[in-house]
């Protein structure tokens, strides 16, 4: 049982915290959710001309003065019911199990009402924000394992598209850099309308004859790329009685 000096200690610890989380919130509005829309706190009028990612900062930092709020408030919230039951007589007892709470805990947390085996707050929570069900890749929640890629116009490429009318990237964010901003989105140099890189420059019949290659820019990047790695094709070289016709004699 709590000696009269505990007591007095405890009661004086509450008030000292009390006055200093009531003047916390009274002095920062509240984490500065009293101002209304978030745009007052940084001076601004709109969203319209900010840039995404600025957005993106400023929502986080409003999700976290909520966080940061709630938990002040909670506190509060606590301190007084800890200094009602000590007008009670209650102070010091679970309000669970009706065990006396040990002096060391009470010391630790003097705002608590429950001994350690009944407190509220021992189930950790694994709640995660619903955007992460929607969100998971820039493109959707949607299953990219090789194993099921397919060559259909799927999510994926549907957030192509779109990036490549702009987004919140920079150079700097790419593991490559990029000559051109319209390039700036995730793998930016895939085909289009075509699988295999020879598809955009080599035509026949439609009887599969009569083979036809139509020189023009991806050919000529097609067979610099081939001369720089030494083979005759992308998926691998030529066995040696189709390849050395093609080899130049560099002894000659």
């Amino acid at each position: 049982m709590l000696t009269t000096e505990q007591l007095a200690s405890l009661r004086l610890n509450l008030l000292k915290e009390k006055e200093e989380l009531t003047e916390r919130l009274n002095q920062n509005d509240h984490y500065g959710l009293e101002r209304g829309h978030f745009h007052e706190s940084m001076g601004e009028l709109s969203s319209y001309d900010n840039h995404p990612a600025d957005e993106g900062t400023e929502l986080y930092e409003r999700e976290k003065d909520i966080a940061l709020n709630e938990h002040s408030e909670d506190q509060l919230k606590n301190i007084n019911s800890a200094l009602e039951a000590m007008e009670k007589g209650t102070y010091g007892k679970c309000e669970v199990c009706g065990q006396e709470i040990s002096y060391e805990r009470l010391e630790a947390l003097p705002n608590t009402l429950y001994c350690k085996e009944h407190s509220p707050d021992q189930v950790v929570s694994h709640d995660r924000p619903v955007e992460e069900d929607v969100l998971k890749p820039d493109f959707g929640k949607f299953d990219m394992d090789d194993k099921n890629e397919t060559v259909a116009f799927d999510a994926e490429d549907t957030w192509q598209t779109v990036a490549q009318w702009g987004s919140s990237d920079t150079p700097s964010d790419l593991a490559f850099s990029e000559d051109n901003y319209q390039d700036i989105y995730t793998e930016s140099d895939e085909n289009i309308g075509y699988v295999e890189d020879f598809e955009n420059f080599v035509g026949n019949d439609m009887y599969g004859k009569e083979i036809t290659v139509y020189p023009n820019a991806q050919h000529e990047q097609y067979e610099n790329a081939l001369d720089k790695e030494g083979i005759m094709t992308s998926f691998g070289d030529l066995p040696a009685y189709e390849h050395d016709p093609y080899v130049e004699d560099n002894e000659k």
